[in-house]
């Protein structure tokens, strides 16, 4: 009781905390940190929803970002004037749909890409699986940025524009709101929406971990064979996995547009997934916390460098002679080859991954009994 006790305590504790980090952040930092801080909420969900896929089926994914540039997409093209360039005859104004069904939208679109994704990759596993879902996030990435002739459908590396604000039951979350006498800001306003979609996300992940599905989908982790041995339906929780990552990164996607205002490409690189992937690894696979510690640090650590390291070399050398964003690389470098070496299951891992590497006690039976029963 007293256990359970403590928990309900440390959850409240947690939660009054995050309430109140926009503001401590705006007071201390600045506002231009509680922007930084809604982007480490999108790339949280980002982690999260790749978590399913590497984490928990045990399926390298290396074109992820793709998932969140088709949501992005979604919404800037249903929610702004753009294709009125395209087919001014259909949409003489553009298309202007409400954020609730946009959002799902996205979500689906992007579910339906990660099928896409994953049935002809089915037969595949490590590196030929990464080579193939990295083309398909290149892909992707081509396709939007050549994807203005003959039609201008995505305006290519211009990318698209004016895009409708987030609006919640008609309130806009671009403009300062004010409720019961407090002013709320646009950051502040989009902080507590990627919080709650976040917590979404932790909630979602959490009861499939837990489930059927999410024993069977470590036991093709574990070993697809004896999985499959042992009745479990391989190809469809396969498909599902990536099917659920990528509903997760195409609402991340949908997200991330209404509150930039403006897509392209350029957003949507290689480096990008691969750095989803590093807070996934970083992390620990499998563990939720992991990863949204992983998620916080490689989200915050650019601006941390960017805004210590070139005021320090300035103070030191009057001027700047190592680029934050290649001190970042090399940092980033260096923090993975001593993660791999010292803690290879992550900084959180999870107690499954600890057995396995060799890092907690010995393993106990495979699950994959566990899976079907």
């Amino acid at each position: 009781m007293k256990a359970n006790h403590k928990s309900k305590l440390l959850l409240a504790a947690l939660v009054i905390a995050l309430l109140l980090l926009p503001f401590i952040t705006d007071a201390l930092l600045g506002r231009s940190w509680v922007r930084i801080v809604d982007f480490a909420m999108l790339y949280i969900m980002l982690a999260l929803g790749l978590n399913i896929v590497v984490g928990y089926a045990g399926l390298l994914d290396l074109g992820y970002i793709a998932f969140f540039a088709v949501g992005a997409y979604c919404y800037a093209l249903t929610g702004s004037p753009h294709l009125a360039l395209a087919f001014p005859m259909m949409f003489p104004a553009g298309v202007h749909l409400p954020f609730w069904i946009v959002l799902p939208m996205a979500a689906l679109v992007a579910g339906g890409f990660g099928v896409l994704l994953g049935a002809p990759t089915l037969r595949l596993r490590g590196d030929y699986l990464a080579i193939v879902t990295l083309g398909f996030g290149e892909i992707i990435r081509i396709f939007l940025n050549n994807l203005d002739a003959p039609v201008n459908l995505t305006n290519g590396p211009q990318g698209i524009s004016r895009i409708d604000p987030v609006s919640v039951a008609g309130v806009s979350l671009n403009s300062t709101q004010h409720i019961f006498g407090i002013a709320f800001p646009a950051v502040h306003l989009y902080f507590y929406l990627f919080l709650a979609f976040t917590a979404l996300v932790v909630f979602v992940s959490q009861r499939l971990e837990r489930s059927r599905i999410g024993r069977a989908w470590m036991a093709i982790r574990e070993d697809e064979v004896a999985a499959s041995a042992m009745g479990i339906d391989t190809r469809n929780l396969k498909l599902l996995a990536f099917a659920m990552g990528a509903m997760s990164g195409g609402a991340s996607g949908a997200l991330f547009a209404g509150f930039q205002g403006f897509v392209s490409p350029e957003s949507f690189s290689l480096m990008e997934s691969v750095m989803v992937l590093c807070m996934v690894v970083l992390g620990g696979m499998g563990n939720i916390a992991g990863v949204i510690l992983g998620g916080i640090l490689l989200a915050l650590l650019p601006e941390v460098l960017r805004h210590i390291v070139v005021p320090a070399q300035q103070a030191l050398f009057g001027r700047t002679l190592v680029d934050p964003e290649s001190l970042r690389m090399l940092l980033f470098g260096t923090a993975l080859i001593v993660m791999m070496l010292y803690r290879p299951a992550g900084l959180l891992p999870s107690r499954v991954r600890r057995r396995e590497l060799g890092a907690d006690e010995p393993a106990a039976e495979t699950s994959v009994y566990d899976a079907t029963h």
